[in-house]
């Protein structure tokens, strides 16, 4: 993955007013928190914070923030990745942003998507594909975290499925505790008429 650089401004005022004004000026409003870092109210620019949504190869964004206080001083430099992003209902406009800060060597916990490829053979012979899972938690170093999970289901017969434990990744670990279903082939169903019968 790549770090997007952001940069950042300290917010000393808060409140609804103040982010309608942060808003109409082309920024958002944003909290850094982390582990180790108490939580700092900031505004970013709303363009490269968009730009950095549209540019990610993946549903995770990871930044380098670059925070300056109130005179344009940089008093922050830290790679941080965007934990939630509010929008608004309506136009789907952007209202605020929250940055975790992260060590780049240890792991985190994300939720990745799941893609599948390739022709099942079960659904060739009348079966759906069912995808029981849409996203999987993964834990991973932030610089490899994958644009998604990409399941080949060429191998798949009628009724086979795939299971969390099925999937192996090099550097990259799936926590769970059960071996869950992810993908499956469905039966067609039964239409329930003896074919054989003259009734």
């Amino acid at each position: 993955m790549e770090l997007f650089e952001l940069k950042a401004n300290i917010r000393t005022k808060t409140g609804k007013g103040i982010s309608r004004e942060l808003r109409r000026n082309d920024s958002i409003p944003a909290v850094l928190y982390g582990p180790k870092t108490e939580p700092v109210t900031l505004s970013v620019d709303a363009k490269s914070f968009e730009t950095a949504f549209k540019m990610s190869e993946s549903a995770q964004v990871l930044v380098s923030l670059s925070v300056f206080d109130g005179q344009g001083v940089e008093t922050k430099k830290c790679p941080a990745i965007v934990k939630d992003v509010q929008l608004s209902p309506m136009k789907k406009e952007l209202l605020h942003a929250d940055f975790v800060e992260i060590d780049l060597n240890k792991k985190v916990k994300v939720s990745v998507p799941v893609e599948t490829f390739g022709k099942s053979k079960g659904v060739e012979f009348g079966g759906t594909l069912q995808v029981a899972r849409r996203e999987l938690e993964v834990l991973c170093l932030p610089l490899d975290i994958p644009e998604s999970i990409k399941l080949d289901i060429s191998g798949l017969g009628m009724a086979d499925s795939i299971h969390v434990m099925d999937i192996k990744i090099e550097g990259i670990e799936i926590p769970s505790d059960v071996n869950y279903t992810v993908v499956t082939v469905v039966p067609p169903k039964s239409s329930g008429k003896d074919e054989g019968s003259d009734k």
